[in-house]
């Protein structure tokens, strides 16, 4: 630790990206343009050691549709080792992601890990014909942000401890809840980098909070 308090890292992050479906090859490519390592996860044994330690420093869970990544999870006891996972470790989600870490799943009802204090309503914006790409201001920087939505899920609450970084006609589309992050569009579609950063900085703040 250097003399200001900040912990000096040695190595790059190492950052999980669920690789069940989704655009995951383009998470990681993003998290290498900033200096992060990502790691493909496809199987329980990627993530943790079997002590239950985590193998990366955080985890993204991708877009894509969370009907089939609640199939795929189900098997291995996957889905059981993600729900301890993510309350434990920085963990974003993006589209079908945040709708898996949400406490409440509308449009129709569905299970999931509930760890993130907000209600999603599912394809909340119409199918795929109704997608499209927005500029809005956020709390991230004066710039407007690139949002790419895609059959994009509707967050209708938040709990007193969510924080709304980005909105789109009112509608909360970035929000933090500590170690928690999720975004109902597609960062990873855009080349604006600053939503993969937000998430690296986050992780770098719980490790020091940890290392105190």
């Amino acid at each position: 630790m250097d003399p200001t308090g900040s912990t000096q890292r040695e190595k790059p992050l190492t950052i999980g990206v669920l690789a069940l479906q989704g655009a995951f090859e383009v998470h990681a490519a993003m998290l290498r343009s900033l200096g992060a390592e990502p790691v493909l996860i496809r199987r329980p044994e990627q993530l943790v050691q079997p002590d239950g330690t985590p193998k990366v420093d955080g985890l993204i869970l991708p877009g894509g549709e969370s009907s089939t990544f609640l199939r795929h999870l189900e098997r291995d006891g996957f889905f059981d080792l993600l729900d301890t996972f993510v309350r434990q470790t920085p963990t974003f989600g993006t589209c079908a992601g945040a709708i898996l870490l949400a406490t409440h799943v509308t449009n129709p009802s569905q299970r999931s890990f509930a760890a993130l204090d907000i209600t999603v309503e599912r394809n909340a914006y119409g199918r795929q014909l109704d997608s499209t790409i927005l500029r809005e201001p956020t709390t991230l920087s004066a710039d407007p942000l690139e949002m790419v939505f895609i059959r994009a899920p509707r967050i209708t609450r938040t709990g007193p401890g969510v924080q709304t970084l980005a909105s789109r006609d009112g509608d909360p589309v970035l929000v933090r809840e500590g170690h928690l992050l999720a975004a109902t569009f597609h960062p990873e579609l855009s080349t604006d980098s600053r939503v993969h950063q937000l998430f690296l900085d986050l992780i770098e703040e719980k490790l020091e909070i940890s290392a105190k």
